[in-house]
C-alpha cells in the first residue's frame, strides 16, 4: 500500500515546483518588457498608428468605429484598441500600456502552451509528460522572433492567444464531451475574429476538421456527426459574437465601412492575396532564423529523427495534432497570404509542443558538442553587433550607428563561448540556457541598437510640436501619405490635411495661416525660405513649413 504522507509530500514538492517554473518564465518575460518599456518609445509606424486609433476613438467616445486621423479604420477589428481604452479608464490616458497589452497575451500564451502540453501528454500516463509541459513555454520563449515580438505592440500575440484557447477548446470537447469545449472554441472565435479578423479561423478549423486522423489510441471515440456539429455551432457563436459589433458597427460607420470590414477583411483580401509581394517559399529560407537557436541544436534533430520513427511505428495523438494544427495552416499562408514574419506567430506554439516532446522524449544526456552550433551563432551574431559602430565609419550606415555600443556585443558573444567551453549536462539545462540566451540577446538589441535608435524612432517630440500649431489654431496639412503616426504621441484634437506635393501651393494660398509637413532627405526645397521646425524621421527630415518660407522658395 501506498503511504499518504509520502504521496501528499510528492504533490506538495511537485506543486512547489511548478509554481517556481511559473515564476521563473514570468522572470524572463519581466525583463523583456521592462527593458522594452525603458529603452524605447512606441515605434512609427505600427505601433504608433495602433495607438492613434484607441486615441481617436476616445476622442470621440465611439468604441463601434475605430478612426484613423478622421477616417473610419476598417483595417482591424476593435478588441486591442477597446483593451487600450480600458487601461486608460484605469490609469490615465499613457503610452505604457498599450505597449503592455500584447505582451500580456504573450505572457499568457506561454501558460496556454503548457496547459495545451498536459492534456495532449497527461503526465499521469508518464513522469516524463511533465517535463515536455514544463519545458515547451522555455522553447516558445527562446525562438528568436517570438522573444522579439513579445516587446512588440501587434495584433499577433492576441491573435495567438485566441487560438491556444480554441485548441483547448477542442480538446476538451475530444476528452470530456459536452458543451463546455464547443462553448469554449466557440468564444476563442467570436474573440479571435475581433483581435485579428477571420484569420482565426485558419488556425482552428484545420485541426479541428482532421480530428479523425488525429483521434486515436485509447478513450472514447467521438459521434463525428456530432463532433461536426458541435463545430458548426462552435463557428455560429463566433460568428455570433463577433456580429454583435459589426452589424451596428457598419450602420455606424456607413456603406463603405460596412463593405470593408464584411468583404475588404475576408473575399477582397483572399483575391487580392493571389498577387503576392513574394514567393511561394518565401517563409522557408526564414525558418532557420525564426527557429533559432533550436534550428542549431542537434539534440532537436535527433529528438525529431526519433519522433519519426517512432511515429511510424506507434501513432501518437499529441504528435499528430501538433502536426494538424501546424502545416496546414503554414501551407495556406505560404500560398495565398501577403506575407509578414509575425504572420507565423500563431504557429510557434505547435513547433514549440512538438520541440519539447521530441527532445525529452528521447531520453540521455547531451553530447559535448551539442551547444557548438547554436554557440557559435551567438558568438557571430555578439560579434557582429559589436562591430557596428566601427563599421558605420566605412559604409553607409544611420547616424546612431556609431552610438552602438560594443559591450552588448561582447557579453553575447561571451554567452555563445560559455554554450561552447561549458556545455550543458542534461536536456533540462540545454533548453534552459538556449532559452536564457535568447532573451539575453534581444534585452541586448534594446540596450544597444533601440536605444540609441530612439530618437530617430521617437515622434514625442513632433507631436507636441504639432499639438501647439493645433492649440494656436493652425491648420496642418500633411504631404503625401500618412498614417496616423502623430495623432497618439501628439494627443492631437483634430485629423491633419493630407495633399499631393503639387497640391501645396493651392493649399497654402486658401490656408495663409497653415503649416505643411514635408519630409526631406539632403536637402530642402532650394531659396531664402527655411522651416520653422525641423526633427529627424526614420533617416529622413520632417520638416513643417509656413507659407511664406515655401513662397520665398519658388514652387516646392
Amino acid at each position: 500500500m501506498s503511504n499518504p504522507d509520502i504521496n501528499s509530500t510528492s504533490m506538495n514538492l511537485a506543486r512547489n515546483r511548478l509554481g517556481m517554473h511559473k515564476l521563473y518564465l514570468a522572470g524572463l518575460w519581466l525583463s523583456l518588457i521592462l527593458t522594452a518599456l525603458f529603452t524605447r518609445t512606441l515605434w512609427p509606424i505600427d505601433e504608433t498608428r495602433y495607438a492613434s486609433v484607441a486615441w481617436e476613438m476616445w476622442l470621440r467616445g465611439d468604441f463601434l468605429v475605430p478612426y484613423l486621423n478622421g477616417e473610419p479604420y476598417s483595417h482591424k477589428p476593435p478588441l486591442m484598441f477597446w483593451l487600450f481604452q480600458a487601461g486608460w479608464w484605469v490609469f490615465g490616458v499613457n503610452e505604457w500600456w498599450p505597449r503592455l497589452v500584447p505582451p500580456l497575451f504573450a505572457l499568457g500564451n506561454l501558460f496556454l502552451t503548457a496547459r495545451l502540453a498536459r492534456l495532449l501528454w497527461p503526465p499521469f500516463k508518464d513522469p516524463l509528460n511533465e517535463r515536455v509541459a514544463r519545458h515547451a513555454p522555455l522553447i516558445l520563449l527562446g525562438c528568436l522572433v517570438w522573444t522579439f515580438f513579445t516587446t512588440v505592440t501587434l495584433f499577433d500575440m492576441l491573435l495567438t492567444f485566441f487560438t491556444l484557447l480554441g485548441l483547448l477548446g477542442v480538446l476538451h470537447a475530444r476528452q470530456q464531451g459536452g458543451l463546455r469545449g464547443w462553448l469554449i472554441l466557440g468564444v476563442a472565435i467570436g474573440l479571435g475574429v475581433l483581435s485579428k479578423g477571420p484569420v482565426i479561423l485558419l488556425h482552428l478549423l484545420p485541426v479541428t476538421l482532421l480530428a479523425p486522423w488525429w483521434v486515436i489510441g485509447a478513450g472514447r471515440v467521438p459521434n463525428w456527426k456530432l463532433w461536426y456539429g458541435g463545430l458548426v455551432c462552435a463557428v455560429l457563436l463566433g460568428a455570433g459574437i463577433a456580429l454583435a459589433w459589426a452589424i451596428p458597427a457598419a450602420q455606424s460607420g456607413g456603406p463603405a465601412y460596412a463593405h470593408a470590414i464584411f468583404w475588404g477583411q475576408t473575399a477582397d483580401r483572399l483575391v487580392a492575396s493571389f498577387a503576392h509581394r513574394h514567393l511561394w517559399w518565401w517563409y522557408v529560407p526564414m525558418l532557420p532564423v525564426f527557429l533559432f537557436p533550436w534550428s542549431l541544436w542537434p539534440p532537436l534533430w535527433r529528438g525529431f529523427k526519433q519522433l519519426w520513427i517512432d511515429s511510424r511505428q506507434t501513432p501518437d495523438t499529441g504528435v499528430r495534432f501538433c502536426l494538424a494544427w501546424l502545416l496546414p495552416t503554414f501551407i495556406v499562408l505560404s500560398v495565398i497570404s501577403g506575407k509578414q514574419v509575425h504572420y507565423l506567430l500563431p504557429l510557434l506554439p505547435a513547433f514549440a509542443l512538438l520541440a519539447s516532446y521530441a527532445v525529452f522524449r528521447e531520453g540521455g544526456d547531451l553530447r559535448p558538442k551539442d551547444a557548438w552550433l547554436p554557440g557559435m551563432g551567438l558568438v557571430l551574431t555578439g560579434l557582429a553587433l559589436s562591430w557596428v559602430s566601427y563599421l558605420a565609419q566605412y559604409f553607409p550606415q544611420p547616424g546612431w550607428a556609431t552610438l552602438v555600443l560594443p559591450l552588448a556585443g561582447f557579453i553575447v558573444a561571451c554567452i555563445g563561448i560559455m554554450l561552447i567551453m561549458v556545455p550543458e549536462q542534461s536536456r533540462r539545462q540545454g533548453v534552459t540556457a538556449l532559452s536564457i540566451s535568447s532573451v539575453v540577446l534581444i534585452v541586448m538589441i534594446h540596450l544597444s541598437v533601440a536605444r540609441v535608435a530612439a530618437p530617430t524612432l521617437d515622434l514625442r517630440a513632433i507631436g507636441s510640436y504639432l499639438h501647439s500649431l493645433q492649440e494656436a489654431g493652425y491648420p496642418i496639412a500633411h504631404v503625401n501619405s500618412y498614417y496616423g503616426q502623430y495623432q497618439f504621441v501628439g494627443r492631437l484634437h483634430q485629423p491633419l490635411q493630407v495633399i499631393a506635393r503639387h497640391e501645396i501651393v493651392s493649399w497654402i494660398e486658401a490656408h495663409p495661416q497653415g503649416r505643411v509637413i514635408i519630409y526631406s532627405g539632403d536637402s530642402y526645397p532650394r531659396g531664402a525660405g527655411k522651416p520653422e521646425y525641423t526633427h529627424p524621421y526614420r533617416g529622413l527630415t520632417f520638416s513643417v513649413w509656413s507659407r511664406a518660407a515655401l513662397l520665398m522658395n519658388g514652387q516646392p
